[in-house]
């Protein structure tokens, strides 16, 4: 029990009757003066709601047991929190039993608290979430992204692994920070118990609906006598009085008892042999020759784009059990709602992706000779023939510059005899460039993300020439470079020491000066013409890698776009929680008496916060960050400078947003066949019994329940007197 500060405070829901109806308002009594209301029963006495209470008459035909929701609330039972609307104007103030007034008016209600109460009230309004439309509030942000990551070095490798670690270690840097300053605070403040009672209180929020509207369903229950219910022969008389009815009944036992059954396994069993079949080409998409070796699918974009669809088709079972477990228990059990947004943006991004996929695909099949002619003509122009002039120019003193005719003659032939092979290679393959793309066209039928992780991977085989220029001249201008170094070491007297990583003193003799000397004004006066050449390799290296980038740019947007949460952001946005905000507002007052005891009451408007749009995209941010420090690091740039193998990014930092919906380890097949083909448990709503659901295989239904009127017209139940 929370404890009295004397502070009088009220949740009130925004749409409860604002009717001039007398009513008893029922709810949950946190501790004397904190107390949360449900709803509000009209043309009823308190003291039969009471009784009604204690009863459980209220909770009757509950589609699940009520002890969930009481659980999830922190409280034992229900109370009569008071009136609306007496008859009797209120002489005394009761705070067990509230008097208050509502008017159809005002949205907010007037509470009697007379100043000799020594009290002041704080009523919070807020809206009822609607369990049905799967709407909740929460302290914390949803999360779009399922939080198992345990496993990464396993499934990535060590490089992922420590990338990883480094960004937890960042994140976790300004934490570590916080907590030692709050050492250092003067006044350290402890949480209150309303503070930490915060989370039942949201609870009991998002349950406020759902058990408000069972309560007014069993309301003309209260001070009624219950009638008995029908024996088994009278229900029979009542629900098969023509033959018609009862073939109806056989017809449907024989379907859910024999044949869905047979339907649901055979289904089940094919699903399990589909998933087998996955499971086999994911083997063959993660195996490594060495635990610290590539896999296919860090090397291929296209064998990382089948490994997302076949991760997720063998996620969608499991995720599709899950949701339906949802439908044994409260709607207002918000521990789902984050697997349905993620399951659904998934299939929608899916299904966009095979629309588009489609699209694409069916031009590119019926202009394949026409795109295979332009594919040709800019391989041929920009990867050869462009190469070609632009290392002719090179040879021939480019802008100016007066380079060694020699060593760039050396150089420039050297690369144009590897372009020539390169040429021959490609004119023999010319041919065979239609049937390819027609492959390509083939495979946009599976989705869009196919041809542009497929055109990703002809990139990279196509400009394998240009890769091998660039670490051809980078290995000569760093060797070159080094070398430089050493020599202008020598002519400082000094020398690097290896071992203690430092510049040491050193004595050399004459011979070696000069030698050093005359070695170190060759390769300077080289050096201009190595330095050309591996600038413009590496330019070339640098735009491959800005198209490669571009196109996995695209590849994110078609795999991990959150579209599902975009859509019910603009829809509704208290499906995304992103936090609650309290606001404190004024309330106008109708008459005098009112604004004497104004000062007393205030109000104060609790709303959900939707999630931010900087949430939602999170993980593109983070990409970016990952880039951004990856390319754009002083050390990054000092290898560039000095002719060093700039390593690109790891494929696990840039498709880690694309596996972030997916479970970090896959579900075996046993635990699959086990999970879709486990029995359901039975419901029995209120009687106290809780229910899981079950598997695909579970479905099968006993007999449906047929309505007490099924084929009786006006026929009424009689009571029994």
């Amino acid at each position: 029990m929370l404890m009295s500060d004397g502070l009088l405070r009220v949740f009130w829901p925004y749409d409860l009757p604002r009717s001039s109806s007398p009513g008893v308002i029922v709810g949950w009594r946190n501790s004397e003066l904190d107390l949360f209301v449900l709803t509000v029963l009209e043309d009823v006495e308190p003291r039969n709601v009471d009784n009604a209470l204690r009863a459980g008459i209220l909770f009757r035909n509950s589609p699940h047991p009520t002890v969930r929701i009481f659980t999830l609330c922190g409280r034992s039972q229900m109370h009569v929190l008071g009136s609306t609307n007496s008859r009797e104007a209120p002489t005394s103030f009761n705070p067990s039993h509230l008097d208050v007034t509502t008017i159809s008016s005002s949205k907010v209600p007037r509470i009697f608290c007379p100043p000799e109460a020594n009290l002041s009230v704080q009523v919070v309004m807020y809206h009822r979430p609607h369990p049905t439309r799967m709407e909740y509030m929460s302290l914390d942000p949803i999360s779009l992204a399922l939080g198992d990551k345990a496993t990464k070095t396993e499934i990535w490798g060590p490089s992922s692994d420590k990338i990883e670690s480094e960004e937890e270690s960042d994140k976790a840097l300004p934490k570590l920070l916080v907590e030692k300053l709050k050492l250092h605070t003067v006044v350290k403040h402890i949480p209150s118990q309303k503070e930490q009672a915060l989370p039942l209180i949201i609870n009991q929020i998002n349950c406020a609906y759902e058990m408000g509207q069972l309560m007014h369903k069993n309301s003309h229950l209260i001070g009624i006598r219950a009638k008995r219910s029908m024996s088994v022969g009278e229900r029979v008389v009542e629900s098969a009085t023509t033959i018609w009815g009862f073939i109806v009944l056989c017809i449907a036992h024989v379907f859910w008892q024999w044949l869905w059954p047979v339907v649901t396994r055979v289904f089940v069993f094919g699903l399990v042999c589909h998933r087998s079949v996955a499971e086999v080409f994911l083997q063959v998409l993660e195996w490594r020759a060495r635990p610290d070796a590539a896999a296919l699918k860090d090397i291929s974009a296209t064998a990382q784009q089948f490994d997302i669809r076949l991760q997720q088709f063998c996620y969608w079972p499991i995720q599709y059990v899950k949701l339906r477990q949802r439908k044994d228990n409260w709607e207002s059990v918000t521990t789902s709602h984050p697997d349905y947004i993620r399951f659904y943006n998934s299939l929608w991004l899916v299904a966009n992706d095979v629309i588009i996929g489609i699209a694409l695909g069916s031009y590119i099949i019926d202009n394949a000779n026409w795109v295979a002619s332009q594919i040709n003509t800019v391989l041929t122009g920009w990867t050869v023939e462009g190469l070609q002039r632009t290392i002719s120019w090179l040879m021939d003193w480019p802008a100016g510059l007066k380079l060694n005719n020699e060593l760039a003659a050396f150089l420039g032939d050297l690369f144009l005899w590897v372009i020539e092979n390169w040429a021959a290679c490609i004119a023999n393959l010319q041919p065979y460039l239609p049937a390819v793309i027609y492959v390509v066209g083939c495979s946009s039928f599976a989705g869009a993300s196919m041809p542009i992780a497929l055109f990703s991977d002809l990139l990279s085989i196509l400009t394998v020439h240009i890769y091998s220029f660039y670490i051809a001249s980078a290995r000569i201008f760093n060797w070159q470079l080094t070398i430089i170094t050493s020599l202008f070491h020598l002519f400082r007297g000094k020398k690097r020491n290896v071992l203690r990583n430092r510049i040491d003193s050193c004595d050399y003799d004459l011979d070696q000066l000069l030698l050093g000397t005359i070695l170190f004004t060759v390769l300077f006066f080289l050096l201009p013409t190595v330095v050309v050449f591996y600038l413009t390799f590496a330019s070339a290296r640098m735009l491959i890698i800005s198209m490669k980038a571009a196109l996995d740019t695209c590849l994110a947007f078609l795999n991990h776009f959150p579209l599902f949460a975009l859509m019910l952001r603009v829809k509704d946005s208290r499906r995304l929680p992103g936090g609650i905000r309290f606001e404190l507002r004024n309330e106008p007052c109708k008459n005098a008496t009112e604004k004497d005891s104004s000062a007393l009451v205030s109000y104060i408007h609790l709303e959900s916060i939707p999630l931010s749009l900087r949430a939602m995209f999170d993980q593109y941010f983070q990409l970016g960050h990952r880039l951004r420090k990856h390319y754009l690091a002083p050390r990054v740039i000092f290898c560039l400078m000095t002719g060093r193998f700039v390593p690109p990014i790891h494929r696990r930092s840039l498709y880690s947003m694309q596996y972030s919906m997916l479970p970090a380890r896959r579900a075996g097949m046993a635990d699959v066949w086990a999970l879709l083909t486990q029995p359901k448990k039975g419901s029995s709503g209120s009687s106290g019994s809780g229910s899981m659901g079950g598997g695909i295989g579970s479905l099968s239904n006993p007999v449906p329940k047929v309505p007490a009127n099924y084929g009786q017209g006006d026929l009424r139940r009689r009571g029994h007197r």
